[in-house]
């Protein structure tokens, strides 16, 4: 009798046990919404914050300087002490030089790159290759743009003799190899989920193996390969580093690639280093230039979705 009872006992135990184990579980469970809401709700409000800050320190701006000399301004003289002059398509040109050359480089590599990892390696090579290539990614930028400044623009200083130590071409080239990994990775990731049903058919129709990844395999992948294009394009527009330190501070409206050239992200590292006090009309152009380098990044981001969208494949 004693036995039975106390067997009795612990089942009762056990189940009061079950149930608070229950109800606990339960609270947890409608706690996590909750806690993964209020941290969405952190990051979307940290965006608001930044635009808004940048929005509203920009009207500050545009209320000292006309809104079209900005934008059609073909001379960027802020710290002029005659007559400072705020147009901000040297800044724009010498920023779209930059990431014309980083295309350049980046594109065909990092497309080489995708298609011999996701077609020709060997499961063994692309485990080894792939981690390698995507080191490159994270090297500080820093250390990318003194690479720029004491390697490669005397490398290309041999073969162009007129290219000065601050120029556009060297700083192109590094921020081409900076973003090749994410050309690279992303492209590779787009054409591996290309079903291999879709090889075999190209292969039994007679289709050489090149054939099969440029003509079948390229176009199916199209939408991912489009996305990683625009997404490394995006990066590059908005490298800081690499273009402050190799790049120079010669905001030019020109298509020469040799001479020295400031881009828009430039231009904000060499005023908040202190060459502006607060409240001055320089101090708000930092935020006028922000706003219009987060509109190209907002533009570059809306292009890759609407690409992505475009040209998607359905398995």
């Amino acid at each position: 009798m004693a036995t039975s009872e106390r067997t009795e006992e612990l089942s009762i135990q056990q189940m009061i046990e079950e149930q608070r184990g229950k109800k606990t579980k339960k609270r947890i469970e409608k706690s996590i919404p909750i806690i993964l809401f209020l941290i969405a709700s952190i990051s979307v409000l940290t965006t608001f914050g930044i635009v808004f800050t940048l929005i509203f320190e920009t009207i500050e701006f545009f209320q000292r300087v006309p809104f079209l000399d900005f934008i059609f301004g073909k001379e960027w003289l802020p710290f002029s002490n005659k007559e400072p002059l705020y147009g901000i398509l040297p800044l724009i040109a010498g920023t779209l030089k930059v990431t014309a050359i980083a295309v350049v480089v980046a594109v065909p590599f990092g497309l080489a790159s995708a298609v011999y990892l996701s077609e020709y390696a060997s499961d063994n090579t692309r485990r080894i290759i792939k981690p390698i290539l995507e080191v490159l990614a994270g090297v500080p930028t820093i250390v990318y743009g003194f690479f720029a400044l004491t390697f490669v623009t005397p490398l290309l200083q041999q073969f162009i003799p007129d290219l000065k130590i601050f120029n556009a071409l060297s700083p192109g080239i590094v921020v081409g190899i900076m973003i090749l990994p994410m050309i690279a990775s992303l492209s590779e990731d787009a054409m591996t989920s290309v079903p291999n049903s879709i090889r075999d058919g190209a292969l039994a129709l007679g289709a050489t193996k090149l054939e099969v990844a440029v003509k079948v395999v390229l176009p199916a992948a199209l939408s991912g390969i489009m996305a990683s294009i625009v997404l490394a394009v995006s990066r590059a527009i908005g490298e800081t580093m690499i273009v402050s330190l190799a790049g120079g501070s010669t905001p030019r409206f020109d298509l020469d690639m040799t001479d020295s050239i400031q881009t828009m992200t430039a231009y904000i590292v060499q005023v908040s280093t202190g060459d502006a006090g607060f409240g001055t009309t320089i101090y708000y152009s930092i935020y006028a230039v922000g706003f219009t380098l987060f509109l190209f990044t907002l533009l570059m981001n809306w292009l890759a979705h609407a690409i992505s969208k475009r040209f998607r494949e359905e398995y």
